[in-house]
Formats: C-alpha cells, sequence, structure tokens
C-alpha cells in the first residue's frame, strides 16, 4: 500500500476523533504515568483506534507505542505511533498538540504522518518523495547565522537529573540566537523545522514515538538530525538536535560542548 497516505488517513482519523470528544475533567480523569506525565482514556481509545486501523490495513506489521505496546521492534514492517503528543497541552486547552504515525521498514523509516489537531492540517513524508504540507513541498530554512536562527526545545520535564546540564546549554543558545521556544509537542516542533519555521530543534531525552515521523520529516525537508553522539537518529530512546545543515552543527557543537560554544 501506499503507506505514507494510510498514515496520513489514520492519523487524520483520530485527530478528528479527539476533535470531537470532551476535554477530560479537571485531575480526576487524568492518569500519573511518571513525574509532569499524564494518560487519559482520549490517548488510549485514539491509539486503539489507530492500532485497529493500520493492522487492518497492513495484517502482518506491528504496532509500537507508550500505551499499548512499548517495548521496540525494529523487523518487518513497524508502526511507530504516538496518539496524543502532547497531551498535558491538550488537557490544558493550550492549541499544540498531535497525531504522530510512523512506518520503519526492518528498521528504516519509510512514511510518516503528524497531524496538528487544533489546526487540523497535516505533515507527511515518504523515504524518497520530499516532506509535505498538503500540496506545498516542504523545506528546511536557509538560516546560516546563529544571531538570526529561531531554536525549538523540550524541556527535561521527565528526566530533572538533565536540568543543570540543560540550563547551562539554554543560556548558551539563548544568548545566541534570535529566539527560543518551548511549546510542548515534539512532534510539531520536528515538523516546524520541515517547514523551516524553525531552524533547529534539541531535547535532551525523547522516545521513538515522540520523535520517529518528526525525524523523516527533517530528513525529507532537506535538514538533519542526530543524537546527542552526533550519529544519525533512528527508533531508539534518545536525545535529539534536529536542524537544516549549519544550526544543527552548530547546536550539536553547543549540546556537545556542555552550553559552551
Amino acid at each position: 500500500m501506499d503507506l505514507p497516505a494510510l498514515a496520513r488517513t489514520v492519523a487524520e482519523r483520530a485527530a478528528a476523533w479527539i476533535r470531537s470528544v470532551p476535554t477530560p475533567g479537571p485531575s480526576a480523569e487524568w492518569d500519573v504515568k511518571g513525574h509532569h506525565d499524564f494518560v487519559t482514556e482520549v490517548d488510549r481509545t485514539a491509539e486503539a483506534m489507530i492500532t485497529e486501523a493500520l493492522l487492518a490495513a497492513e495484517p502482518g506489521s506491528r504496532v509500537i507505542g507508550e500505551e499499548l505496546r512499548p517495548e521496540l521492534a525494529t523487523r518487518g514492517l513497524v508502526w511507530i505511533v504516538d496518539p496524543l503528543d502532547g497531551t498535558t497541552n491538550f488537557l490544558h486547552g493550550y492549541p499544540q498538540y498531535a497525531v504522530s504515525i510512523a512506518a520503519a521498514m526492518d528498521g528504516e523509516l519509510i512514511a510518516a504522518a503528524v497531524t496538528h489537531v487544533p489546526l487540523g492540517i497535516t505533515f507527511q513524508a515518504g523515504r524518497g518523495s520530499g516532506a509535505w504540507l498538503g500540496d506545498q513541498r516542504l523545506s528546511v530554512s536557509h538560516t546560516n547565522a546563529p544571531s538570526h536562527a529561531l531554536i525549538g526545545t523540550g524541556f527535561p520535564f521527565k528526566h530533572l537529573h538533565h536540568m543543570e546540564e540543560y540550563q547551562r546549554q539554554f543560556a548558551t543558545v539563548m544568548r545566541s540566537t534570535s529566539g527560543v521556544r518551548r511549546a510542548g509537542s515534539a512532534a510539531l516542533d520536528l515538523a516546524d523545522v520541515a517547514a523551516g519555521r524553525f531552524d533547529a530543534f534539541w531535547e535532551l531525552m525523547l522516545a521513538p514515538w515522540d520523535t520517529a515521523a518528526g525525524i523523516l520529516l527533517v530528513r525529507e525537508a532537506g535538514g538533519v538530525v542526530t543524537d546527542l553522539e552526533g550519529r544519525d537518529a533512528g527508533i531508539a530512546h534518545s536525545g535529539v538536535v534536529a536542524g537544516n545543515p549549519a544550526m544543527q552543527a552548530w547546536l550539536l557543537g553547543v549540546v556537545q560542548g556542555g552550553g559552551e560554544e
């Protein structure tokens, strides 16, 4: 099948359902997974819907995701799913959350869709066929001077032992660039890198379902995505540094230097 089209269709169907349901009430309907980390029946139901649709279309494939099957799988066709990236935003009515679906064949990312739920728009990519927003082909920015760059980031809210390290990096990035933004959905942050809105993005630890679709979007838009060691980012629990080639290299240097340029 056309896997990017399938990912898009299923992501948009789940996003439409999420828009149609009431936001869970204060705290009583929020299950705590970890420090600053919540899950609701909306997450679980959306993931079940996505899983059912993907397996019906590709019966021999597997689905991994935070709520359903968090163990990693790298053989055959595997779907990497985040049914609601930005749950805390969703719970507070902050309109920055997404459905993220990626497909990998034998560990190589080959298809991706990220649907911005409140806006109802979908970023889509296929390996070798580019990254797209509707009929607009996406391209990373051409900014090559940190002083002109807008950088996206994610706080280490689940991994507070990284906070001092992160604060040193943040201080250097803040001093050196035109601005830093933290919106709370890594999938959409990476989509914004692919669209040229962010010149680069970094976060010290993310799960594969947070990043898989966004990684392919950025690469197909001409960008670079690595882990904190500078290795190509893949389907793994790791930090991520993404951006256009020039700004990704600069930001990776800041991260590896412990916040010193």
